[in-house]
């Protein structure tokens, strides 16, 4: 067969024309000839075939009555469900499988870093937006990765110059203030359990370990907790004990924005930044401050689809959702290369719009337009007829970052999605407290035109500013249909979390599958450029043949990302966690 003729957008010069998507799906099901009928009986066999998400391990999944709770540790779940028996909410569970997932997933998030939370409470029928991204210090400055005129985007990702101020045990604070029924220190106590007596490494946490272990082995706190003492990485079901992060977790007592931000934790965190040459001090912990946001939400199919404003991405999902309603998508066939060709296009126009997205408090312009129907059928148009300016980013794929869901009985709902940024952050900790610090500073464009860790270029929306923000690939989700949630959602793995979240909510709401067969089913990312479509190698060959002669270039991955889901009716939750990484989700 001849492969059908793609050209990217970017590239339109002179008489060259860009062929749009439509034109490429059409002219590829429209060829006679006898190679093209193999392809396609091949597609047909494909779609009429079991699915990868038939041969999903039953142990990723979980049903309950009174509430349930999905995260990427069975130990950090596991605390959330013991919160929800003894009595508490969904935002007591939420926090308390917080702080223990940053005990068990260390080189994904913990109290050096921050995040997002997205929560409906039943009570009021109202949805709550809180952000406690970490900030640039005060002294950051736009040109302070540059050395001799040149940018070294390594002095962002290790070290003590890629320290944000952390937010978390703010956010957490301020969660629980407004809506838990549980102090600090009741909600902590799984996480101090688990830091003080040890815990078993999982499979995904010993591979990090091994794989960062020269690093490691660099700074003196992760060397003795993660390392052995010949210096070779724990194997999973090995027992790994954070004793200072115990002891730290207890004297934040019930208080601990008191002492993280202006006691204890604060002095001695700034001690160790002056003493490296780090740029936090004690004004910028004192002057932290979690935001409540307004949430943000569009309609898709007669749901309604809430998520978290800017700097997540929250509103890149929304815009290539809006763009995909009425696409009448179930009968293209879940995983059908002409499904994933649309897919692959909105994906593109919803990266080339997430450059304008930034810290709203230092945006030059109104982003709120980019989610608003006028706009979604702009993107549409650009994605459906190849209507399009110079794109952005490359492909990325890492598992920083980690996500957790958690619905009760009386129907309030949490997706928060925690971070460290990349893997064990900036791969520098404190010591004496246990904690390990985030290079969250990657975040920020570096300079312009040089991507960061995720391959993602920055532009002067995302540059650093005192105080400001950084642009967050984090996008948890709460779907509504009639005004009450019925599913929610929420990822990790930097720029793949808005393709991962996008395709299973997808295979929920418009393809009607269970959390752990949505979870489970082979992924596709696309973020604008280069000119590549990264695809699990879980795809079937057949489908991943025809979108190579749809003229698409791929690259394939063994996963991307990870991904979290909750299913939500009276009396029936579902969750499922995602096997890419591992974790648990248990009913209650």
């Amino acid at each position: 067969m001849t492969r059908a003729p793609y050209f990217h957008p970017s590239a339109m010069t002179g008489s060259k024309t860009v062929m749009s998507m439509t034109r490429r799906i059409q002219l590829w099901a429209d060829r006679r000839c006898a190679t093209a009928v193999s392809v396609a009986l091949a597609i047909a066999m494909f779609v009429a075939a079991p699915s990868y998400a038939a041969a999903a391990p039953p142990d990723t999944s979980a049903a309950g009555v009174h509430g349930i709770v999905v995260s990427e540790s069975e130990d950090a779940a596991r605390a959330g469900v013991e919160i929800l028996e003894h009595g508490g909410n969904a935002v007591d569970s939420a926090m308390a499988t917080a702080l223990a997932v940053g005990v068990t997933n260390p080189a994904a998030c913990g109290i050096g870093g921050g995040g997002f939370m997205l929560i409906y409470i039943a009570k009021t029928h109202a949805f709550y937006a809180l952000d406690y991204r970490e900030t640039a210090p005060l002294r950051a400055r736009p040109d302070m990765y540059l050395r001799n005129g040149q940018p070294d985007e390594e002095l962002a990702r290790d070290g003590v110059l890629a320290v944000a101020v952390p937010g978390e045990i703010a956010g957490i604070d301020a969660a629980l203030r407004r809506f838990g029924t549980m102090k600090f220190q009741q909600i902590a106590a799984p996480a101090e359990k688990l830091a003080d007596g040890g815990f078993a490494a999982s499979p995904h946490l010993a591979d990090e370990i091994a794989r960062l272990a020269p690093k490691l082995k660099e700074d003196p706190g992760l060397n003795k907790i993660f390392l052995k003492p010949d210096g070779s990485a724990p194997r999973a079901g090995d027992t790994i004990v954070e004793k200072n992060l115990a002891a730290t977790l207890r004297n934040l007592g019930d208080d601990p924005v008191a002492n993280f931000y202006h006691g204890d934790v604060a002095t001695a965190l700034a001690a160790f930044m002056k003493a490296h040459g780090g740029l936090i001090g004690d004004t910028d912990l004192a002057n932290y401050h979690p935001v409540w946001r307004d949430p943000i939400h569009h309609r898709y199919e007669g749901y309604e689809v809430y998520t978290m404003p800017p700097p997540s991405s929250g509103g890149v999902v929304l815009e290539m959702l809006g763009a995909l309603e009425s696409g009448h998508l179930s009968g293209l066939g879940i995983d059908s290369p002409p499904y994933l060709a649309r897919l692959i296009e909105v994906m593109r126009q919803g990266f080339i719009d997430r450059e304008q997205y930034s810290d709203p408090s230092f945006a030059s312009v109104r982003i709120e337009r980019l989610w608003t129907d006028a706009h979604i059928q702009e993107l549409r148009e650009r994605a459906l007829h190849g209507k399009t300016s110079s794109p952005p980013p490359a492909p990325a794929h890492d598992h920083g970052t980690s996500n957790l869901l958690v619905a009760d009985k009386d129907g309030n709902v949490v997706a928060l999605t925690n971070t460290i940024n990349t893997v064990f952050g900036a791969k520098l900790s404190v010591p004496a407290l246990g904690l390990i610090l985030n290079d969250e500073m990657d975040d920020f464009a570096v300079a312009p035109g040089v991507p960061n860790a995720y391959r993602l270029e920055g532009e002067r929306a995302n540059e650093i500013r005192p105080g400001k923000r950084p642009l967050s690939s984090m996008t948890p989700i709460i779907v509504t249909r009639n005004g009450l949630p019925v599913m929610t959602t929420g990822g990790s793995g930097g720029p793949t979390i808005v393709s991962g979240v996008l395709q299973v909510a997808l295979n929920i709401l418009a393809f009607h599958l269970d959390p752990a067969s949505a979870v489970a089913e082979p992924r596709i990312h696309e973020q604008a450029a280069p000119d590549v479509v990264i695809v699990e190698e879980a795809m079937p060959a057949a489908t991943r043949s025809a979108l190579e002669q749809m003229g698409y270039k791929l690259k394939l991955v063994p996963a991307l990302g990870a991904v979290g889901a909750i299913t939500i009716a009276p009396g029936n939750f579902r969750g499922a966690f995602d096997p890419r990484k591992g974790g648990g989700a248990l009913g209650y």
